[in-house]
């Protein structure tokens, strides 16, 4: 099985083609690839980094095309989803499938997974907020700090805190469709719980805590991760929401973010299933799944 894997000029190594100066984070490509290399090569197979805008001749061959670090897709949604369905046209497994792709980009896909029994975080949407929504925002929610966040974008990029004695500027505008939320006091004290789940079944678990005055949990900001045991319970609620995602089949791969209310039920921060980081430090177990799941679909087909 030859498989590609999707990657932007940021985090491609310099060697590959990619930019001379990576991403803060690009050692997180490095550390997926090698997880996934030996795995995929101990099934006679290859796996081949590759930039995602790459001309569409030179995917021939592969048999399978993973996202992977495409972490630029968000300012480039249209053409990302253009390409991905363009190799599923011409017989490439993509994962996950541009069907799923599509309903994933913007995050108003957490009032599907709502819908369907998730609980989610307090939200207003908005085409482009302004100071006006802003302050309207903090007596709906009766909060005294807001995390505003882009519909469609990643990695915490683009999001804004904003305190009742730190509004913005009153000509400011976001720019983008965005979700507006209250703060949540567990983003501090126990951090994100994250669940990565390989072809629909749970693998490992990730606390994520964010750096001294940072409040983003990302390592591109300090972020810190380690590895943990989730309750029967926690599993459940993600597993859950795995099975809420669209499609015939569970995603290849999921990772699914959750916090917890001040009562101590998870609600949902993501449910990611484009180009989620998948933590192969903290489940060392990660590329034989992952091989073992995409080996197991080639063979299907």
């Amino acid at each position: 099985m030859r498989v590609a894997f999707l990657a932007c000029p940021e985090t491609l190594p310099a060697a590959l083609g990619g930019a001379a100066v990576r991403r803060g984070d690009a050692f997180e490509h490095d550390l997926q690839i090698a997880a996934l290399r030996p795995a995929i090569k101990a099934r006679g197979g290859s796996l081949t980094e590759i930039e995602w805008r790459s001309p569409l001749p030179d995917f021939a061959g592969f048999d399978c095309v993973l996202l992977g670090t495409a972490w630029d897709y968000q300012d480039h949604a249209v053409e990302f989803l253009a390409k991905l369905e363009a190799l599923e046209a011409a017989g490439i497994l993509v994962c996950n499938p541009p069907a799923l792709v599509r309903w994933n980009l913007d995050k108003a896909y957490l009032r599907d997974l709502e819908s369907k029994g998730a609980r989610i975080i307090p939200t207003l949407w908005s085409d482009n907020p302004g100071l006006d929504e802003i302050v309207a925002a903090f007596d709906h929610f009766g909060c005294d700090r807001l995390v505003v966040k882009r519909q469609v974008g990643a990695g915490g990029m683009g999001q804004h805190l904003f305190a009742l004695d730190e509004l913005p500027d009153p000509d400011w505008t976001m720019g983008h469709a965005a979700m507006i939320q209250p703060f949540l006091p567990a983003i501090k004290d126990e951090g994100e719980l994250s669940l990565v789940f390989i072809d629909g079944a749970f693998s490992h678990a990730i606390r994520k805590t964010a750096a001294k005055g940072e409040y983003r949990i990302q390592s591109l900001y300090g972020g810190k991760e380690q590895a943990v045991t989730p309750s029967e319970s926690d599993i459940a609620v993600a597993t859950h929401v795995v099975r809420a995602m669209p499609g015939d089949t569970a995603p290849l791969y999921a990772r699914i973010d959750l916090i917890r209310d001040i009562d101590g039920a998870l609600m949902v921060m993501e449910a990611e299933a484009i180009e989620p980081y998948l933590y192969p430090e903290q489940g060392p177990q990660l590329g034989d799944r992952l091989a073992s799941a995409i080996k197991a679909r080639l063979e299907a087909n």
